[in-house]
């Protein structure tokens, strides 16, 4: 296309991209318009006193025909040029950028690897790319990899572990700054897996000096669009800490190319042992296949699970059939504080549920007279002697709240502004039980949980009896995903588990979830098809909150539809504790990068609050990073004095394996521990995921800094479009263009047209 563009319009795109129309008239434009005008009225005269037999459309085009010949005339008479700034040759540095990361090793270029196209490219001074820029520029040579020039490109290895394109580019100009740099030319695949990482500027930002200075970037795409038979694991999902004795769900993406409908097995390796299997069918209406799989965490610790898919025949890249991810599995008890108004069998079910589960502590507080208590599950005979905390101290020791039926007159506005603040703030979980004083039932509309709550509440005006409704429980597709409800071994088991679940009963009006919260179970009411939401769940700030509209979930245990042995109300239970505990957050909190390559800085961030879960500044903060080896490293703290609470350090690993952080907080004679978080440190596997060529970056890099993309075929054109670079140093040209063949042939066709329509006519 550019060829044929360069013919009709006599210069290169490129020029008209760059350059300002102008004109240059040998005599008058008053005098060219003149003449015009007097010429079209001649014209448009002779046409309407000679053509009178002629229809009124027939004598529209031939005026049109006139009028677009009398001004096409008059604009070449007009003398247009075009103004571009044109390099001089032999006085600017052109750089040529090329792409060393490992994704140029694949072979997707008939059947040679991406490399090839690179040393054909800019392999050496009789390379085709090199020798067009050398006849007009002096070129200088680099790799994304590392600073400094390139001698011969034959001699680079292509082993870069990752691909930072935008950071090269700019790495380039820092280090030609001040020379008359006209261009810089890319050859990549465009695999960037920097920019998108969480704390990178965006592509604007980091390109902000290159259009300052208007230096172009021309980019060479490297490797196929689309490969033709590949597997990659392109998403490996799930959370980054567990309780010991949980079960994980890990979400899987499958992407393949090639093996549509194909069956494949998937393996989950827990350090060389296997603890979880699969079969998936591959999709064939869709490239992308998800996979959902349960991994128990019988043993605490950092756990390194592999999620693996056999390498099939044909494909192109074996490196991205394996996704690692880190999980720290806890062994602790965590405190969950059970708040109810009366006695009654959920209570009595709900410690049962929880009583052989090791991580679990379940902390009873049950009303069995006006201002008497029963405590069950306390550390000693002080906690909760007064009946529910009055400070925040106190509250936010637990990890989660379980309010049962009980009313909102029993907590002061200060308790129930703490109970929120326990959610939002302190990061904990919350779950609210149905029964005849809970949600509106028990006063809760307007006070401070009610925004808590992920369920929209009304008072019914009936009475008890009338607003007693039987449910049966209705997992929705969010809620056959969530973690909670995980009561069987497989999706097929699990919904079948769900189908046989005898019914509950509710005396809640939930009406509708909010628009933030997910319903997890939908209640069916009779059989018309009415459902009202059962279980729902939200965030709310830092924490979770679950809603459950039953009043008697404990008919799962007790039922005569329920076998003895059957410990479905007991893993609810359980599951459900486990997941509002999980990610609550400690006094001490680390924040360590996931994942980093030996060598690399790894950042550490470290969060420290105080017993009422406020963020403490002053603090004397420290760590020690145990290397896989035993090795120690002691690492100091910086307050980070624009946000209150945060300290920052980092560390460099040597070697390869899993660190371990732990972190010490000293603020005056309260010293504060955190749990060990944990950093893998591996060799990047990056390049080898989403390796297809990615033009979209290429063509947002050129078009952000005024260059232009091309293929390896057509990248010969970079020398000639960089005679119009603005950058370096260059003379202004005026370029004419009245006389470009698409003129000619424009008024040739205007011209021949109008005879031709006159002859048919038999005006000729």
């Amino acid at each position: 296309m550019d060829a044929v563009a360069e013919f009709l319009l006599k210069y290169r795109p490129a020029a008209f991209a760059n350059g300002t129309l102008a004109y240059d008239p040998i005599i008058p434009i008053w005098i060219v318009l003149a003449l015009a005008a007097a010429a079209l009225s001649i014209a448009v005269w002779a046409i309407a006193r000679s053509a009178r037999t002629l229809s009124l459309l027939s004598r529209l085009i031939l005026v049109a025909l006139r009028l677009g010949t009398v001004a096409l005339l008059a604009w070449c008479l007009c003398r247009p040029v075009l103004v571009v700034a044109e390099s001089l040759q032999h006085r600017n540095l052109v750089a040529v950028l090329v792409d060393d990361s490992r994704s140029m090793r694949i072979t997707d270029v008939g059947d040679q690897p991406r490399t090839s196209s690179v040393r054909a490219l800019a392999g050496g001074p009789d390379s085709a790319l090199l020798r067009a820029l050398a006849s007009r520029y002096q070129v200088r040579v680099f790799r994304t990899s590392a600073s400094g020039r390139v001698s011969r490109v034959d001699s680079l290895g292509f082993d870069g572990a990752r691909t930072r394109l935008l950071g090269a580019v700019t790495r380039v100009e820092d280090e030609l700054s001040g020379t008359p740099l006209s261009g810089v030319v890319v050859l990549s695949d465009g695999a960037e897996n920097d920019s998108g990482s969480e704390n990178a500027p965006s592509i604007g930002d980091q390109l902000a000096s290159l259009r300052a200075r208007g230096i172009p970037v021309y980019t060479v795409g490297i490797g196929s669009t689309r490969f033709a038979r590949d597997i990659e694991i392109s998403e490996l999902g799930g959370p980054r800490q567990a309780l010991r004795n949980a079960t994980v769900l890990l979400d899987v993406m499958i992407t393949h190319r090639g093996y549509d409908g194909a069956s494949l097995p998937i393996v989950v390796e827990d350090s060389g042992r296997i603890v979880a299997t699969d079969t998936v069918r591959l999709s064939k209406d869709a490239e992308s296949t998800p996979v959902r799989l349960r991994v128990p965490t019988p043993e605490a610790g950092a756990r390194l699970l592999t999620v693996r898919v056999p390498v099939q025949r044909g494909e192109l890249i074996a490196e991205n059939n394996v996704r690692r991810a880190l999980l720290s599995v806890r062994d602790r008890r965590e405190k969950v504080l059970y708040v109810d108004g009366e006695p009654r069998p959920e209570v009595k079910f709900a410690r049962r549920a929880v009583d052989g589960d090791r991580q679990l502590q379940l902390v009873t507080l049950l009303r069995s007279a006006r201002d008497k208590y029963l405590r069950l599950g306390v550390d000693d005979s002080l906690e909760l002697m007064n009946g529910f905390p009055t400070t925040r101290a106190q509250l936010f020791s637990y990890r989660a709240i379980v309010l049962g039926s009980i009313e909102a007159s029993f907590f002061t506005g200060d308790q129930l502004r703490m109970i929120s603040d326990f959610v939002s703030e302190r990061g904990g979980g919350l779950l609210v039980l149905g029964g005849r004083e809970s949600f509106a039932e028990g006063g809760y509309v307007g006070t401070a949980l009610a925004d808590v709550l992920p369920v929209e509440m009304e008072v019914s005006s009936r009475s008890e009896d009338d607003r007693l409704v039987e449910v049966t429980a209705v997992p929705t597709p969010d809620g056959l995903r969530h973690p909670a409800l995980q009561l069987a071994r497989s999706d097929s088991l699990l919904a079948l588990r769900w189908r046989t679940l005898p019914p509950l009963t509710t005396v809640n009006l939930l009406t509708r979830a909010k628009p933030a919260a997910s319903v997890l179970l939908q209640g069916r009411v009779g059989d018309q098809g009415l459902t009202r939401p059962l279980l729902a769940s939200q965030r709310f700030g830092r924490g979770r909150v679950l809603a459950l509209g039953a009043q008697d979930d404990w008919l799962w245990q007790m039922h005569a539809d329920i076998a003895v042995e059957d410990s479905t109300h007991e893993l609810l239970w359980r599951q459900m504790l486990r997941w509002m505990v999980n990610d609550v957050p400690d006094r001490v909190e680390v924040v360590a990068d996931e994942q980093s390559g030996a060598g690399d800085a790894v950042a550490v961030r470290a969060i420290v609050r105080d017993s009422g879960y406020l963020r403490r500044n002053g603090a004397v903060v420290s760590a020690t990073v145990l290397g896989p080896g035993g090795s120690a490293q002691e690492l100091a703290f910086d307050w980070a004095v624009d946000r209150d609470g945060e300290y920052t350090a980092s560390f460099v690993p040597a070697v390869t394996g899993v660190h371990e952080v732990r972190v010490r907080a000293v603020a005056g004679a309260d010293t504060t521990l955190s749990p060990p978080a944990f950093v893998r440190v591996a060799e990047p596997v990056e390049e080898y995921f989403g390796a297809e060529r990615r033009d979209v970056l290429l063509e947002q890099l050129a078009r952000e800094t005024g260059g232009r993309s091309y293929t390896p075929q057509r990248a010969t054109d970079v020398a000639r479009d960089l005679d119009y670079s603005t950058s370096g140093a260059t003379a202004v040209r005026r370029l004419d263009l009245w006389d470009a063949p698409i003129v000619l042939i424009a008024l040739m066709t205007m011209l021949a047209v109008e005879w031709t329509l006159r002859r048919r006519r038999g005006l000729t």
